[in-house]
């Protein structure tokens, strides 16, 4: 097959050689430089840069004109750009998920909609606009969530103590999100819900054909909002009953999830889960890794597998019953930008323990990086660690987070910096 990648996420992360074998197809990646630079030399594929201007789909339009080919597939494995691959797809008469489709996944409004037709109770929410046209009135009076439809990492996600504080602070444009706050154009692009309180979950895995492949549970520790605010954060897996796995499955046949991963997030409170959002695409930070470490299963070379239309159903491994349970972790240091990382304060009785699988620090001296990032080798702490059972791993990174207080220095003065001043 000729096969058209739109090329976001680091290659690493993926690993595009392990779902698709490159001598028996003809592989395109399309995408920004830097993301290109990350293939591997030794693949046999085409690599053509974008510019990054405009959007993927704009771009790919620009240059299949100038250029005009035809593809049996075209992927995307970035969520930012599964939007563009389905127009993509349409555009050429492609096979596979449908613009219509793909808004499920990407737009919180409409997922929400059809996750609670299908009858899972889902947080009472509103769009911004029909809130603020109601004067504030809301379902709930309670705490208060702003985010945007189509959000990522709790970038923009603000929670406000109540219903009438969140309409006071955004028709007033002190809400916090410049979109809103400046000239009141991001209005349409967020929604507002009541915050449910209780644990966080996420559950990930593979789907073929509607049918739920693998499927694996965890618990957070710590948020992701809190996380964008400068808090550490980590999951640790758990055994997943049979009642979450027919949750699971109303929820990806609600948002018409039928092939491929997915990454799906809930609240537990005192009735049982609450949807919170869900991805076609596999989980970020080392959500792959550890899956992977705990059940022998690659979830991007899976999605990518059944993508290409391979059925996969019959060759998974089995999960061994004499599992260890895996856990990663991120310590943030995009709260600290503009400043160089210095190390942290307890890690030595820590980061050579037999827990530890992985421990990636940033070295001395680095700057700590000015986006919101899970990734090792970027923030400033990443890892995996496993121990004997769910609690146990949990009680680890308890210990682990209030052990260490992260150190920074003033960054060095480059060369070129000092030459200008």
């Amino acid at each position: 097959m000729k096969i058209l990648v739109l090329h976001r996420v680091p290659y690493p992360k993926i690993d595009y050689h392990r779902g698709i074998d490159h001598d028996a197809h003809d592989v395109t990646y399309f995408g920004r430089r830097e993301a290109l630079d990350g293939i591997p030399s030794r693949l046999r594929c085409t690599r053509v840069e974008r510019p990054g201007e405009r959007t993927p789909f704009e771009e790919a339009t620009a240059w299949l004109e100038s250029e005009p080919q035809s593809f049996d597939r075209v992927i995307s494995m970035s969520e930012y750009e599964l939007i563009d691959a389905a127009r993509l797809r349409e555009r050429l008469g492609v096979r596979g998920a449908s613009v219509d489709q793909v808004m499920l996944v990407r737009d919180k409004v409409l997922m929400k909609e059809a996750v609670q037709r299908a009858g899972v109770r889902v947080p009472r929410f509103l769009p911004v606009t029909e809130f603020l046209d109601a004067g504030g009135r809301a379902a709930w009076s309670g705490a208060t969530v702003l985010k945007p439809h189509r959000g990522a990492s709790s970038v923009d996600v603000v929670v406000f103590g109540s219903a009438a504080e969140a309409y006071a602070a955004i028709a007033g444009r002190r809400s916090g999100v410049t979109s809103i706050d400046q000239d009141g154009s991001g209005l349409p692009d967020f929604e507002v819900e009541e915050f449910v309180d209780g644990p966080v979950l996420h559950f990930d895995g593979l789907v073929e054909n509607g049918r739920v492949l693998t499927l694996g549970a965890s618990e957070y520790v710590g948020t992701c909002l809190d996380y964008a605010r400068g808090v550490p954060m980590g999951s640790f897996q758990f055994a997943c009953t049979d009642d979450a796995r027919d949750w699971v499955g109303r929820v990806l046949d609600a948002v018409r999830i039928h092939d491929g991963s997915f990454h799906l997030e809930a609240i537990v409170d005192g009735d049982g889960p609450v949807f919170l959002e869900i991805g076609n695409r596999v989980g970020g930070a080392d959500v792959v890794d550890t899956y992977e470490m705990a059940t022998g299963v690659h979830l991007p070379s899976g999605e990518l597998r059944i993508l290409l239309g391979e059925s996969i159903a019959d060759s998974l491994p089995e999960v061994p019953e004499d599992r260890s349970w895996y856990g990663w972790f991120v310590h943030p240091g995009h709260h600290l930008s503009g400043r160089a990382f210095a190390g942290f304060d307890g890690a030595e009785a820590i980061r050579s323990g037999p827990e530890i699988i992985t421990w990636h620090e940033l070295p001395v001296g680095a700057p700590l990086p000015d986006h919101i990032t899970y990734g090792a080798h970027e923030t400033a702490l990443a890892g995996i660690v496993a121990t004997n059972s769910p609690e146990q791993t949990r009680r680890w990174m308890v210990r682990l987070f209030e052990s260490l207080t992260l150190r920074t220095s003033e960054p060095a003065v480059t060369a070129a910096a000092a030459m200008a001043a």
